[in-house]
């Protein structure tokens, strides 16, 4: 067996899963949408400043921040073992792979 991780050309199986979750559903999918725009929009407005990012590079840091933190909102409380379990599997998400995928669309959509 191999030792390399991916899923369904995803990094892992955690990430293919909340990226799915976000399509699933018209709601998440286009709120998404718009929260990448709005990512891409407001990195171009922002210059360069900080480490020569590029544009994509400052929408997409900012977007997985997004991301993370309002999947780490909706998390249920949990406690024990359960707990220590979906803990491990958050963290194991890609959110930056997420949200590269998310702008790429955005990108593509929009012709940038």
């Amino acid at each position: 067996m191999s030792a390399e991780k991916g899923y369904q050309g995803w990094r892992n199986y955690e990430t293919w899963a909340v990226k799915l979750w976000i399509d699933n559903e018209e709601g998440s999918h286009t709120y998404w949408r718009e929260r990448a725009l709005s990512a891409w929009e407001d990195a171009a407005e922002t210059p360069p400043s900080f480490a020569s990012r590029t544009q994509e590079d400052r929408a997409r840091l900012d977007l997985s921040d997004v991301l993370k933190a309002e999947h780490e909102e909706a998390l249920p409380e949990l406690e024990g073992f359960a707990a220590d379990l979906l803990n491990a599997a958050f963290g194991e998400v890609d959110w930056y792979e997420i949200a590269g995928e998310l702008l790429d669309a955005v990108k593509e959509q929009e012709g940038a």
